[in-house]
């Protein structure tokens, strides 16, 4: 009876047979958490523990959350690492990943969205030589690609998008022999697409969008008859695309938009029969004949041809065979009225035509279909809006905007389920119907420069409304503030609104962007300035009739990039904490709102959002694109008085800075030489006077410069910058100013005398001589001194002839 049961633990408990995950498996794991927490005390990094929780030692690791084991394995040994995610906010180190590196019998690891910065280390997938899945995307990874991931022969999906690796792509990539998918999407990485990609026989997917790739498609791509996805978009790809792309019979993606490609469409991609998307719109070289072949492309569904100098072809025939799903023929000269074959385009969800010379009304077909997006823009296209197009439960994106569109918007508007509408320059004219406010779900409004009258409708709290553009219209009444707690831009611009600066905006909780420029506001300068949202990064109230002081609390708005108060009533003096406004000191980040960043891909370029500056003394536009990159504040045309304050100087990234047209006294202050992003800067109109500062010259990016009209004296700064703004208006109508920019010589007393002034005046000392106290109760020896001087004409030729400091002169010329 003994045998029997020595034979059962024999065959079932054979030594070194493992019923848990391997030690050392189990070992490298928990290092690696340590790593990952370590993190926590020394980087202020946010980590989500939750699921890591189960990694306990003397615990099987095939149980833990994240972690898969083979169960074909006799040894159970570790298969798949999800680790996605891990990383909440902060940064952690590529060496983290080591640990995770020496566990052999990986096959799928996934370490993407987790903020690792450094080089992949490369060395540590030599033993990797089971992997088919590694996504290493959505970090900060740099460098180069390391060659050895392309040793790893079972590797089918790579993944290493969203990151900043840069470099070429390695030669060895041709070792990648059974390559399934590789997906390097999203990167940094630069240089060519190598020839030996077309080694990769068994390839089925490639994606190289949205790097900094260059040169020509290579001839060899030809060879991968096999691949279904070819995705090469966002890059700086150049010349012609190659015939041999025809070869590529399974291809069902092709995807070459956003780059430099040249020459026309050639003829031999009518060969791909299972082509389902293609995409090659906003290429700067592609020109000639939209062929008409491509419609005849059965299983075509998605198509993206605008952005081209493509044609379309005026004499062919379109008959689709095949039902689109997207369409894209932006600005391919398409001309007369909207095609009538897109009436049988019934699975039709994407439409963009705009940038043509299409004419006519919009077809009550066209608003009947089951769209879901309509860009018409920048066309010809005239009359009034067909009820039935706010009527459809599918539509949620129309941009209608730069036509010749009449009449008033339709009733029926409330019963949209639109998110986004852009209906800018047009004629329409009348009032807005007040059921807009009804429309559930609406985020972006567009209804700029047109002939909207009356008062605008009020939104509930409730409201998803984000991003409000009615400027240039006829609006009336007072200031609209009543908007929902998501809402991230107002631009009301342009109108006849009155009354005072609303309160309510203070409850905007979300806002960033508000400008009321050129209205009929009046009343006081608000004094609740400062509980407005501290995320208001730009606030526009030029042209108004608002009175009193700019309030000393300004300060607190710490978002603030741009704030223009200009042509007002303001007065009182500056702010001495007016340096203190945190959004100018610090570098500038992209800063467009989330909204923008969710429909750029589905608007076109002409659609965004703007701001009016007052920019190298006119009027521009500044695209939402690059509000981040404008620090801006004016305060010019007001009755502002008062001495500049130094603290002015600490906003480091300041660009534009205008205080023209007031009544300010005292002198420039030094420390704007601090002041290193400056390109404008305009102090005309005022009351200045002493030296010019020297610490001007570390202006490096002064463009603009304006002096004039004031009672400045002295030599001007010299620097390579200053030097080119050699314009006499620039100094003109001061009291006596010299220098080479303007061809007046100074005399060697000046010459000498500024530099111990100025410095005396960075210490906090006077730099003249307070001239009355002389007269009054200095030394007798000391005026007999200062005659001296005089009468050997020590200062002849440099005498100001007015300065509120130097009265005394007056009694020395007396005197002589």
């Amino acid at each position: 009876m003994q045998k029997p049961i020595s034979l059962f633990f024999f065959f079932f408990f054979i030594p070194g047979q493992s019923f848990s995950c391997p030690q050392d498996q189990r070992k490298s794991l928990l290092e690696f958490k340590k790593l990952l927490t370590h993190n926590i005390k020394n980087h202020s990094t946010q980590i989500a523990l939750g699921e890591l929780k189960t990694w306990r030692p003397n615990s099987d690791c095939c149980k833990w959350k994240l972690v898969r084991c083979n169960a074909h394995s006799p040894f159970k040994e570790v298969s798949d690492l999800n680790l996605n995610g891990l990383v909440l906010s902060g940064s952690v180190s590529s060496t983290l990943l080591r640990p995770v590196l020496r566990i052999s019998s990986l096959m799928r690891l996934d370490v993407s969205s987790n903020f690792i910065q450094g080089e992949i280390p490369g060395d540590g997938f030599v033993n990797l030589t089971r992997l088919i899945s590694l996504d290493m995307s959505h970090n900060s990874f740099n460098g180069t690609i390391p060659p050895e991931l392309f040793s790893l022969k079972t590797l089918q999906h790579l993944d290493l998008s969203m990151n900043f690796i840069g470099g070429t792509l390695s030669g060895d990539i041709k070792k990648l022999k059974n390559l399934e998918e590789l997906i390097l999407d999203g990167n940094l990485i630069g240089g060519e697409i190598p020839p030996e990609i077309g080694s990769l026989t068994e390839l089925r997917k490639l994606s190289l969008k949205q790097n900094m790739l260059s040169g020509s498609i290579p001839l060899s791509i030809s060879q991968l008859t096999k691949l279904e996805t070819f995705d090469i978009q966002m890059n700086f790809m150049s010349f012609k695309i190659p015939d041999g792309i025809g070869s590529l019979v399974n291809l069902s993606t092709l995807s070459l938009s956003k780059n430099n490609l040249s020459g026309g469409i050639p003829s031999s991609i009518q060969n791909l029969t299972n082509l389902e998307t293609l995409e090659l719109e906003n290429n700067s070289g592609f020109s000639g004949e939209i062929p008409t072949w491509m419609f005849r492309l059965q299983k075509l569904r998605k198509l993206r041809l605008g952005g081209n100098k493509l044609q379309w072809n005026k004499n062919g025939s379109v008959f689709p065979q095949f039902k689109f799903t997207h369409l894209s023929l932006r600005s391919c000269g398409l001309e007369g009225n909207i095609p009538d074959w897109l009436k049988n385009q019934t699975d039709l969800s994407f439409l963009d035509l705009s940038l043509n010379r299409l004419q006519g009304s919009l077809p009550k077909w066209l608003a009947d279909l089951r769209f879901g997006t309509i860009i018409l823009s920048d066309n010809r296209l005239s009359g009034s809006l067909p009820p039935s197009l706010f009527q459809s439960e599918n539509l949620s994106i129309l941009a209608l905007s730069r036509n010749n569109f009449s009449g008033q918007i339709p009733e029926t508007f409330g019963e949209a389920s639109l998110m986004v509408l852009m209906l800018s320059e047009n004629n329409f004219s009348g009032s807005v119907p007040k059921s807009i406010a009804n429309i559930y779900g609406l985020l972006w409004l567009d209804l700029s420069k047109n002939k909207l009258s009356g008062e605008f409708p009020r939104f509930g709290q409730d409201s998803w409304l984000a991003v409000l553009d009615i400027s240039s219209n006829e609006f009336s009444g007072d200031v609209p503030a009543s908007f929902g707690l998501n809402t991230i831009s107002l631009t009301m611009s342009r109108n006849n609104f009155s009354g005072e600066f609303p309160e309510e905006f203070k409850n905007l909780s979300s806002l960033k962007h508000l400008d009321l420029h050129d209205n009929n506001i009046s009343g006081m300068f608000p004094s609740f300035i400062s509980r407005l949202p501290p995320s208001l990064e730009v606030l526009s109230l030029r042209n108004n009739s608002l009175k009193g002081s700019i309030t000393e609390d300004i300060s607190n708005l710490t978002s603030l990039k741009v704030m223009d108060l200009s042509e007002n009533n303001l007065d009182g003096t500056l702010p001495s904490n007016l340096g203190n406004l945190t959004g100018m000191i610090e570098s500038p980040t992209s800063s467009s709102s989330v909204l923008y960043s969710a429909f750029s891909n589905k608007l076109p370029e002409t659609e965004s959002q703007d701001l009016e500056v007052n920019w190298k003394r006119i009027i521009q536009v500044i695209s939402n694109r690059n509000f981040y990159l404008y620090t801006v504040l004016d305060l010019s045309k007001n009755k502002l008085r008062g001495e500049i304050p130094t603290s002015l100087g600490n906003l480091k990234t300041l660009k534009l800075l205008n205080l023209s047209y007031n009544d300010i006294s005292g002198s420039i202050p030094q420390s704007f030489g601090g002041l290193d992003k400056l390109e404008i800067l305009d102090v005309s109109y005022n009351n200045l006077s002493g030296k010019i500062p020297r610490t001007l010259s570390k202006l490096r990016e002064l463009d603009v410069l304006d002096l004039s009209n004031n009672r400045l004296s002295g030599k001007i700064p010299e620097s390579p910058q200053l030097d080119r703004l050699n314009d006499p208006n620039i100094y003109a109508n001061n009291s006596r100013i010299c220098g080479m920019q303007i061809q007046v010589s100074c005399s060697t007393t000046q010459t000498e005398q500024q530099p111990k002034e100025e410095e005396d005046e960075e210490e906090g000392k006077e730099a003249t001589v307070p001239w009355e106290a002389v007269v009054i109760g200095c030394s007798c020896g000391f005026l007999t001194s200062v005659l001296l001087m005089y009468a050997v004409g020590h200062f002849r030729g440099s005498l100001p002839r007015r300065s509120p400091k130097n009265r005394g002169f007056k009694i020395l010329r007396g005197l002589h």
